[in-house]
């Protein structure tokens, strides 16, 4: 296959993901997050005032408000206390700001999702331009596959918020950090350096690739380096801490933009608010420091005051957020459960049964391809085929300590917020899977062999392709079929893995051709109820005593609320629950999307 015909199925493939995502979105409502990140984001670029959700950077915020400074006559609530007044008061001002100040919300809304298209289209062709440096040609095209039809970039890379952003910044920055220990020139630290900053100004999670430049420089001067180790250590180290020095200057003007009117006092009472059950703080309070300092906050406030190292400071104060509400955990349904803390197995379970079966099978059949490949058993001389293998095959182990990093990182932390959480592995996955399935294939020599197991992989891309075009436009509640597809999801878990507001839209339409004039609506998600259903809204709380719904009316709830409020709370969860489980009587009349049920109480 030549270059030429593999660049343009390369191009329809990353076409055909560009119009599955554009005209997906036409009839979905604003998700939970992107009710605050893409108001922050207008507020960055016309306020230069960085007060709303401070604990997610905001480079990719930036980039989704772009388009709307070209919507004419956007009107900026500066006067409602949710930013004035308020503590990051980023739900009720995103609110205020896209549905009750008179502005065009669902045309910002679209708007606001293109720029982060178009992000996820340049990391499908970054990903098939690695494949094919890294496997092949052929290699390069299964991985751009996967990412094509994969339906939680397909859900994710449409909305703004921040996971296919740190998915980018992660291929982006470990690319070019080995690309400078195999050429160490002051052109690839530069490179390098600037991928790492563009990381780390797009989520914090992303700090995660301080620990594994380290480790992996490490093994590349052990593994790699044949002569004079120790000097090449030091050689090495010095230009390893200059790319982590350029790219922490290269954040200071990013962030001296967004804190240019954000008083310093504002950030001193953040830090003290935000900050004061942070788990460092009492770590901290033990060491000898100099200046009262005592907790996290105390650093804080002592770098807002001084204006070189305020916009440093307001970095710190979102990398501070957002590791405690890591370490603080999330209350979300689970295997029929409720709980703040998470589970340990709680990833494990959501990226089997959200990705692709084929993904699975696939990952399957390489593992097995891997063992089989061995020349004799893996306990002879280990340690010299390890070594053997991490010379010929570096970038491969590299993508390994990195799943292991960032999937040991997840598992360790309480915040079990979707499988989205895990975006930043997958184009590492799709990546080593179909270079090793493509190694597979062109190792078989007999041709009858060869054609028998090109046909199985064919049918294998026609039954993912299928099954995820098959749940258009609802991606964001695609699930296998183990989990019984997306209208059986619920059984398992729900938030941003199959509801997370995307249906409220589609609510309306229902109501409106069915001619219903009053609902009443359990609603989880960004969008406002009251600005798409106008008068027919009733608003209900599950946590309500049932007796008080008045018979005879439809109520509409988020699967979100409604397993929640049907789960068994595990020990030590006191938030009330079990609210729900009165409508387990009921069928639903009717099923919005696969986010929402419709119930006729009587």
């Amino acid at each position: 296959m030549s270059n030429l015909i593999t660049n343009i199925i390369a191009g329809i493939l990353l076409v055909i993901m560009f119009f599955l995502a554009v005209f997906s979105i036409k009839n979905d409502s604003l998700t939970m997050d992107e009710s605050s990140h893409l108001p922050a984001g207008y507020s960055y670029l016309t306020q230069k005032d960085m007060r709303i959700n401070p604990e997610h950077p905001p480079l990719i915020k930036d980039l989704a408000a772009f388009p709307l400074l070209f919507i004419k006559d956007i009107k900026f609530p500066s006067e409602v206390n949710d930013w004035s007044q308020e503590r990051n008061g980023q739900w009720g001002f995103g609110n205020i700001f896209l549905f009750k100040s008179g502005n065009p919300a669902d045309q910002m809304i679209f708007w606001g999702r293109i720029p982060m298209i178009l992000l996820t289209v340049f990391l499908g062709f970054f990903l098939f331009k690695w494949a094919k440096e890294l496997f092949g040609k052929r290699a390069a095209l299964l991985a751009l596959f996967f990412f094509t039809f994969s339906p939680t970039f397909l859900a994710h890379g449409r909305l703004v918020t921040t996971d296919v952003a740190a998915a980018t910044g992660a291929i982006l920055s470990i690319y070019y950090f080995l690309k400078f220990l195999k050429e160490p020139s002051y052109k690839n630290i530069i490179l390098a350096a600037i991928a790492f900053a563009i990381a780390q100004l797009f989520k914090f999670s992303l700090i995660l690739l301080y620990p594994l430049f380290a480790v992996i420089f490490l093994f590349w001067i052990i593994f790699k380096v044949d002569k004079e180790k120790i000097k090449n250590f030091f050689t090495y180290g010095i230009k390893v801490a200059l790319i982590f020095v350029v790219a922490f200057i290269l954040i200071w003007p990013v962030y001296l933009y967004h804190v240019l009117n954000l008083p310093s006092e504002k950030i001193e009472d953040y830090a003290k608010e935000f900050l004061k059950s942070h788990p460092l703080n009492e770590s901290i309070a033990k060491l000898p420091l100099p200046l009262n300092i005592n907790g996290t906050s105390d650093i804080i406030s002592l770098m807002a005051k001084n204006p070189i190292l305020k916009p440093w400071s307001y970095y710190f104060l979102g990398v501070f957020m957002a590791t405690e509400r890591a370490a603080g955990g999330n209350t979300t349904f689970f295997l029929g459960q409720v709980s703040a803390s998470g589970w340990i197995y709680y990833f494990p379970v959501v990226y089997i049964l959200k990705e692709p079966l084929v993904l699975h099978i696939l990952t399957v059949i390489a593992l097995l391809f891997l063992a089989f490949s061995m020349s004799r058993p893996f306990w002879q001389k280990p340690f010299s085929r390890f070594k053997d293998w991490i010379r010929g095959h570096f970038t491969e182990f590299a993508f390994l300590l990195w799943l292991l990093v960032y999937w040991g990182s997840s598992l360790a932390s309480n915040l079990n917020i979707g499988v989205r959480h895990l975006l930043p592995t997958f184009p590492f996955v799709y990546i080593l899977v179909a270079g090793i399935i493509i190694s597979l294939l062109t190792s078989e020599r007999n041709i009858l062999l060869k054609f028998a197991k090109y046909s199985i992989l064919v049918i294998l891309i026609l039954w993912q392709a299928i099954s995820v075009v098959r749940v258009y436009p609802h991606f964001l509640s695609y699930a296998n079929e183990i989990a019984g597809g997306p209208a059986g999801l619920y059984r398992y878990t729900v938030d941003s893995n199959l509801d997370w507001g995307q249906d409220l839209k589609r609510l309306k339409e229902w109501t409106d051709k069915e001619g219903i004039d009053r609902i009443y609506v359990d609603y989880f998600g960004g969008a406002d109820t009251e600005y798409y259903l106008e008068k027919k809204l009733r608003s209900w709380e599950g946590t309500r005593k049932p007796g008080e719904f008045p018979k005879g009316n439809y109520l509409a709830v988020s699967l979100t609320f409604l397993q929640g409020g049907r789960g068994e709370p595990v020990p030590g969860f006191t938030t009330p629950s079990g609210y729900y489980k009165c409508l387990d009587q009921y069928t639903p009349v009717k099923k919005i999307g696969n986010s929402i049920f419709v119930y006729k109480i009587q």
